[in-house]
């Protein structure tokens, strides 16, 4: 029943708006980006807009729109299936900034295999060091570049020949002793070796940097109280199976339920159902507070409870307040280093918050007034209607 209710989310739902952009964290990078976007869109149809058809009556409204990340280098919010050609974008336009270290973010970002990356980042490091230890070899300053370990274990690396470029190489054909023929090198330019300093720093950032990731976006929400704080809208996003795999899943289950049930102990049923846990990416929470009002954001499935405290902490007028979460059937959730899906909450859950019975009836004791919600003005002031 479940797995049919998600395809048929999956199947039925319109297409949602894209939030808007966030301010430019990098404004060079920013502009670059928005000037190429810019060109590129004037060629797209009107129906190719940000215009969303409006949805059935009846039907319900999204819970949320999508999963979406923000890009360290422009501040932009970017829908997940457009996360990786944006980081793409991003670094393209680095280039024009510092384009060392953009060839150095191509390096470390595309290329998943991270024991080749390590390998191949070794081995350049050792031809760096060559040059720095004894500049005035010329053999140290060219490399073939069809020699094989070359070719198998930095040629093979995307981003590594603009990193060469950028540090001050140039591809050059040499003769082949007792041949005709030439064959291609790399070469280190002559003014390269009056700023070797400059070298063994590229070669320390090309060893100590890391992927650029973009950050999930949370996509805080604060929603008045409603009866509907239990029920949950989700797009596709929030499901790493797709529907051909959802189509199968159900079909095996109904053929199979019958004997599964009599002859799994407990166990194996437990054990089945955090398999069942792991199969999502992302888990929407809600946090209900005393007053009603509902705290919503975005969680990777396996991020640990305690980034749901920390979440909850931010949004509070006064963090410093004791609280407690309570997942469904009032579950205390005390253990901070469990994951979500080890929890049961995903894809989505609704918590209870409760406040610290001693401290509350210390502060009521005390005579202060309480704001009405304990809550940040700042998301009060954009308080939502949960449809």
């Amino acid at each position: 029943m479940a797995a049919a209710a998600a395809l048929a989310r999956m199947e039925g739902r319109p297409k949602a708006k894209l939030p808007s952009s966030q301010e430019a964290i990098r404004s060079q990078v920013r502009k670059e980006l928005r000037a190429e976007a810019a060109a590129a869109e004037r060629g797209l149809d009107a129906e190719e807009g940000d215009t969303v058809p409006p949805a059935e009556d009846g039907a319900a409204a999204l819970s949320v729109s999508g999963v979406y990340f923000i890009c360290p280098l422009t501040g932009e919010v970017v829908r997940r299936d457009r996360k990786e050609q944006h980081l793409r974008e991003a670094i393209q336009s680095y280039f024009s900034v510092d384009p060392v270290a953009a060839s150095i973010m191509e390096i470390h970002t595309f290329n998943k295999d991270r024991e080749r990356v390590r390998v191949g980042l070794e081995t350049m490091a050792k031809y760096l060091d060559n040059i720095c230890l004894h500049p005035e070899e010329e053999k140290y300053r060219k490399i073939k570049l069809q020699n094989k370990v070359f070719q198998e274990r930095i040629s093979c690396l995307e981003g590594i020949h603009r990193f060469f470029q950028a540090v001050g190489f140039e591809t050059k054909p040499l003769p082949v002793p007792g041949q005709e023929s030439t064959e291609e090198y790399y070469v280190l330019r002559e003014e390269v070796l009056a700023r070797l300093e400059d070298l063994r720093h590229y070669k320390e950032q090309l060893l100590s940097s890391e992927p650029v990731q973009a950050r999930l976006d949370r996509q805080l929400r604060v929603f008045k109280p409603s009866p509907a704080a239990a029920r949950f809208e989700l797009p596709p996003d929030f499901y790493s199976l797709t529907a051909e795999e959802l189509r199968r899943e159900q079909r095996l289950r109904t053929e199979a339920v019958e004997k599964a049930s009599m002859l799994r102990t407990k166990a194996m049923r437990e054990k089945e159902e955090q398999r069942e846990m792991r199969k999502y990416n992302y888990t929407l929470l809600r946090i209900r507070f005393p007053d009603g009002y509902l705290l919503q954001g975005t969680f990777y499935a396996r991020e640990s409870v305690s980034a749901l405290y920390a979440f909850v902490r931010e949004a509070l007028r006064d963090d410093w307040l004791p609280f407690e979460l309570l997942g469904p059937g009032g579950l205390k959730l005390t253990d901070e280093n469990l994951a979500f899906n080890e929890c049961g909450l995903v894809p989505s859950a609704l918590l209870t918050l409760a406040w610290d019975a001693a401290v509350m009836a210390d502060i009521q004791a005390a005579g202060e007034e309480q704001p009405r919600s304990p809550l940040k003005p700042e998301l009060l002031a954009r308080v939502q209607t949960l449809s």
